[in-house]
């Protein structure tokens, strides 16, 4: 970790701006791969890049994201470590709404994303990432150790499903996301996960709870019952990441 990089912050739904940012300035970056929006500030003195995945006023859905642009404008910008928040809903049945977890792995059932950077016509050729540790371990133990740190539960490991969306996944693929030891679904954690390998960034993600997957409740999902949760456990997501930009500062 090189202590004068960006700290990259990449936020979903619910997330569209970072009040803490001192100096705030959004930027539009231009990457090989299209452009992206950012907002550049510092937290803690420290620099921070927040990138927000639908943009302003959540305008862009899960299965337009550019992620290939995102990722790789946080690269061009100098950023090492990624810091992500997904909001998800829940396949284990002790992940109840307002619940956290520090990823661990992911399964992947999009259909139509461009997952790479690589297309075999590049000088590096074609490129095959191990993405064993894709959660990148020593990140995913600063999200630990702050989260117990100001007493906010945060579960060690789950397994992140992304379905494409925009629609809401069908309770039939809940129960086989289960079968395959899903924790949460949600439907922008790849390839922005793989990508941040592919781009040699450390990456960890926090998973928000924010309903029940479908058919795990009698109730239907509703985007108003997912912005009242959100309402109510956003704050201890980011206080878990403020924390981690503390300890970063005191270090």
């Amino acid at each position: 970790m090189n202590s004068t990089s960006p700290i990259g912050l990449i936020a979903g739904t619910g997330f569209y701006s970072l009040a803490n940012l001192v100096g705030a300035k959004v930027e539009t970056v231009e990457t090989p791969f299209g452009t992206a929006s950012v907002t550049r500030g510092t937290w803690f003195d420290l620099p921070v890049v927040f990138l927000t995945r639908h943009g302003a006023g959540h305008s862009v859905p899960p299965h337009l994201v550019n992620y290939r642009a995102n990722v790789w404008a946080l690269k061009q910008l100098g950023c090492e470590d990624v810091f992500a928040i997904n909001v998800t809903g829940g396949i284990d049945l002790d992940l109840t709404p307002g619940s956290m977890v520090c990823l661990s792995d992911f399964l992947d059932f999009t259909k139509n994303r461009i997952p790479t950077f690589f297309d075999g016509t590049g000088a590096e050729g074609v490129v095959h990432v191990d993405v064993l540790e894709a959660y990148h371990p020593e990140l995913r133990a600063e999200l630990l150790k702050a989260a117990n740190e100001i007493n906010q539960p945060l579960r060690d490991g789950g397994v992140y499903v992304c379905f494409e969306g925009p629609r809401f996944e069908s309770p039939a693929e809940i129960r086989m996301a289960a079968m395959l030891g899903g924790s949460v679904a949600g439907m922008t954690g790849v390839p922005e996960v793989t990508l941040a390998v592919e781009a040699k960034l450390r990456y960890a993600a926090i998973s928000l709870v924010v309903n029940p997957a479908a058919g795990l409740s009698a109730e239907p999902i509703t985007i108003e019952d997912v912005n009242r949760v959100l309402a109510e456990s956003s704050a201890a997501v980011l206080q878990i990441v403020e924390r981690v930009i503390q300890n970063r500062k005191a270090a």
